[in-house]
């Protein structure tokens, strides 16, 4: 289930395309399944239909999502949408690193914070479990015919 955080100043588009591409990005929605309709995924977080609207609009110019006319919604593949992901995270950690070695981080600080957070990582799950967010998930709708 998506929990929305009324105290969160970001609109609420914004959130909603947070949660699901995080669910996307550690696998709790796999490749290919239906995300709930439009319709459905606002009465069940009790929103307007527009803002989920431009949260899966969103998703879909992200590449994590892509629309069959008449169908719904579906998760792209991962190959599809890890390369622009892996894009944006080499930016922010450029940036990142920049900040540290400006305010007087040492090369041996941010390398052994990096080994600690793989390390963290590595000892809590494995690539693609979804871990802690898979509790924050939206139920995939299943078509007729589709099987597990």
């Amino acid at each position: 289930m998506i929990v929305i955080d009324y105290r969160d100043k970001r609109p609420l588009y914004e959130q909603i395309t947070e949660k699901l591409s995080q669910l996307i990005i550690c696998g709790a929605l796999e490749s290919n399944s239906k995300l709930p309709s439009v319709r459905s995924l606002a009465m069940e977080l009790s929103i307007n239909p527009n803002t989920i609207q431009r949260a899966y609009m969103q998703l879909e110019q992200d590449g994590y999502i892509y629309t069959v006319v008449g169908r719904g919604n579906y998760v792209t593949d991962r190959s599809e949408w890890q390369k622009g992901y892996q894009s944006v995270a080499r930016q922010e950690l450029e940036d990142a690193l920049i900040k540290a070695k400006s305010s007087g981080l040492s090369l041996e600080a941010v390398l052994a914070m990096a080994q600690s957070c793989y390390a963290k990582d590595n000892a809590t799950a494995s690539p693609g479990d979804p871990g802690n967010l898979a509790n924050n998930a939206v139920s995939p709708a299943k078509e007729d015919g589709q099987h597990d």
